[in-house]
């Protein structure tokens, strides 16, 4: 069995619970595809608790290593991930690691099948280096949010984002402090500006200190107010 980190458990456990388990997943082969048509109303309600992909594109993934693959290029902006085996949860959900390189840090990727076509949607990330207790999951925020928790990271720096929905520019950026040779805690507010969704997430990520690439990241589903 995979052990997981108690964040990743913690965010598991609350999306399953909003969203339920009932159905059994799909056998596909293909790994990208487009959807047909759908109400993005009745899409965006089945879900709602997932940060990618988001109803309004039409880009679907029918395995959860290319959900993962996509949800680490186009949202998390890793040079060259490499993803690792899905890890079975229940019926319809499981886990992904993911690394920005064959040594790197691992992110923990949550994915599940969701709609009307049992794709793989992604519906957060975790890593051992960041442990965010305040928002939690599926909080309404408003700026500036308060972020508390833990991390280690080199010179102690954790980057931060508030983003929305369809929006490839965060709503606010910046950073907190936290650890820098061990776990150490991090106490900050993040400004950002006004929303025009109703959902997004935070996400809080580390960066190398050779090229400032994206090494891992922790991603949690927000109301935005």
């Amino acid at each position: 069995m995979t052990r997981r980190s108690p964040v990743v458990a913690l965010l598991l456990a609350l999306s399953a619970m909003a969203i339920g388990c009932s159905g059994s997943p799909s056998t596909i082969s293909t790994t990208t595809t487009t959807a047909a048509p759908t109400s993005t109303t009745s899409l965006e309600s089945a879900t709602w608790t997932a940060v990618w992909p988001t109803a309004a594109v039409s880009t679907r993934y029918q395995t959860p290593e290319a959900a993962a693959q996509g949800f680490a290029t186009a949202y998390l902006h890793m040079a060259n991930p490499v993803i690792g085996p899905f890890e079975q949860g229940d019926a319809r959900s499981g886990e992904v690691p993911v690394q920005s390189s064959a040594s790197g840090p691992v992110t923990t990727v949550l994915v599940r099948q969701l709609g009307p076509d049992n794709s793989w949607w992604i519906l957060g990330a975790g890593t051992a280096a960041i442990n965010l207790t305040e928002p939690a999951w599926d909080a309404l925020i408003s700026s500036p949010v308060a972020l508390k928790g833990t991390s280690v990271a080199f010179e102690g720096t954790v980057q931060t984002q508030v983003r929305e929905d369809n929006n490839g520019t965060p709503l606010g950026a910046g950073f907190i402090t936290g650890g820098s040779t061990g776990m150490g805690p991090f106490d900050g507010t993040l400004a950002f500006t006004k929303p025009s969704a109703s959902y997004g997430a935070i996400v809080l990520y580390t960066t190398s200190a050779k090229d400032a690439t994206v090494m891992e990241a922790m991603v949690i589903r927000v109301r935005l107010g």
